[in-house]
This record gives structure tokens, C-alpha cells and sequence, in this order.
């Protein structure tokens, strides 16, 4: 039986690592993005569409016959807020109604741990709860980014409740090949571990709407495990690995500074509207 997934973004940092690695016999990849994903390879099963996830009518043409969706789509950093409201907010909705409409009845919604930067991690690692800050924490956003995905979050939460959908909405931690400094040690979830996440909000067996963190089970660990645990998430990467070549003899040393204690990072710190990197 065939399998058609949707991803949206699909040439961006996260679409493109996950591209190879949920790819299998059976599933076909539909990769929407603004910038023309590349052509199917040989032996690839995959279907490329240029455009926007605010173009309702390309949207709605998207969606039809897909099984699944996962929206990794819109800005992935701070923009100015008219910027941020159409990519982010109303391109979710977009999403969303074209999902409902196509009859779509499974998608992952990327959100970010920007949707709860102003947490004190070092607060919640001496006094928090055991097991670390639970994917469902109410959220405590550290820009218009960060807004736009607790804004994610609530549409996914609404069109699970009034239409069925099956939604998961992923906390992302920072998806890349490799940890690049030390408050990434903390945030880093392995390539190889996001397509087991997705591959789990994927075929979880009772829809439902969830928030999970999208996370390796790195052992400097700030965010609980516990609700991937409950749909099969079990990752397997550790960012310790890369330690010593990160901190060399500030190895033991724990998060240093208010970039580095509070969940968003440099993000608490930039001025609203101005571009940051993750």
C-alpha cells in the first residue's frame, strides 16, 4: 500500500536532512518548498512543488491524495512581525485548511523551543521536575518567532479538536548534522533522530493532538523524553560525543551566562523584529 507524505519546506536545513532518511519503499515524498527542491534521483519516489505555503490554491492542490503532512514550512528565525504573521501564522492556517479539506488526517507541525525561551534551564534542572521541563509547559516565547509557533501550536490544537486531525507539534530543539557550541550540546537533536521522531508522529497508532520535543537523548539534558516515549520515540544519539572538541577542558562546565541558562538562548537577548540566528 502506497504512502504519500507532504513536507512542506522541504528545501530548507531540517527538509533537506530528513529528504534521504524518510525515504522508503512504498512512500512517496511530496517536497514543497519556495526554492525548487531538486529532482527526483534514481530510485527516489518523490514529487517537487514550487510554492508558497501562503498560496491557498497551490496549498489546496498540495494536499490532495496526501496522506500525511509534515510543516516544516516558513521563516526558521526572527523577522519582522508582518513577516513572521504571514509565513509562520497564516501560512499554518493555509496548511491546515487544506488539510481538512483534502481530508488529510495526520500532520506534524514544526514548532520550535523558541515557544518556551524565557525558561530558566538551570532552574528547572535543580528544581524542576524530575526527568526535565515537560513538552507541554506553557509556553514562554522569546520573540515574534517564538510567538509564531505557540501560534502553530493553538491551530493545531484547534483543528485537531473541531475536525479530527491527528497533529503532533514538535518543540525543535536545533536539528543539524552536529552540536556547534555549548548551549547546543543542551538543544541538539541528531538528523538520524529526527526522521525516528517524525517516523513516530507518523505512524502513532491514536490520533490525538501532543506536543513533543524534538530532541536526541543527549545526556546534558534540559527537556523530558517522556512524551515522544509515548508515541515510539526513542532516540538513540548523544551530542556528549562531541564535547571534547566543543569545550576541551570546560568539558564539565554547565551552562554558562544568561545566553546559555535561558531555553531560547541569544534569542531572549535580540531586539524584536531583527533577524538571529539559531
Amino acid at each position: 500500500m502506497s504512502e504519500t507524505v507532504l513536507i512542506t519546506g522541504a528545501n530548507g536545513v531540517v527538509g533537506r536532512l530528513m529528504r534521504p532518511r524518510l525515504a522508503r519503499e512504498g512512500r512517496v515524498l511530496r517536497l514543497l518548498d519556495i526554492v525548487r527542491p531538486e529532482p527526483a534521483a534514481e530510485g527516489e519516489a518523490v514529487e517537487v512543488i514550487e510554492a508558497s505555503v501562503t498560496d491557498e490554491a497551490a496549498m489546496r492542490a498540495a494536499c490532495e491524495g496526501a496522506d500525511a503532512i509534515i510543516h516544516l514550512g516558513g521563516i526558521s528565525v526572527e523577522a519582522p512581525w508582518a513577516d513572521i504573521l504571514a509565513a509562520n501564522i497564516d501560512g499554518t492556517r493555509v496548511v491546515l485548511e487544506a488539510a481538512r479539506d483534502a481530508g488529510v488526517r495526520r500532520v506534524v507541525l514544526a514548532s520550535s523551543n523558541h515557544a518556551t525561551g524565557f525558561y530558566d534551564l538551570e532552574t528547572v534542572q535543580s528544581e524542576g521536575p524530575e526527568g526535565g521541563l515537560p513538552a507541554d509547559v506553557f509556553p514562554r516565547p522569546d520573540t515574534y518567532y517564538g510567538v509564531s509557533k505557540v501560534a502553530i501550536e493553538a491551530l493545531g490544537s484547534l483543528f485537531h479538536d473541531r475536525y479530527g486531525i491527528d497533529v503532533t507539534a514538535l518543540r525543535i530543539g536545533s536539528c543539524f548534522e552536529k552540536p556547534w557550541d555549548r548551549r547546543s550540546l543542551w538543544t541538539w537533536m541528531s538528523p538520524d533522530d529526527g526522521a525516528r521522531l517524525l517516523e513516530a508522529c507518523l505512524s502513532t497508532p491514536e490520533p490525538g493532538y501532543r506536543v513533543v520535543w524534538g530532541i536526541s537523548r543527549n545526556t546534558r539534558n534540559w527537556w523530558s523524553l517522556e512524551a515522544g516515549k509515548a508515541i515510539g520515540y526513542h532516540p538513540q544519539d548523544d551530542s556528549e560525543v562531541f564535547a571534547a572538541e566543543l569545550l576541551g577542558d570546560a568539558i564539565d562546565d554547565g551552562p554558562q551566562g544568561p545566553e546559555e541558562r535561558l531555553a531560547g538562548g541569544k534569542f531572549c537577548f535580540t531586539p524584536l523584529g531583527e533577524h538571529q540566528q539559531k
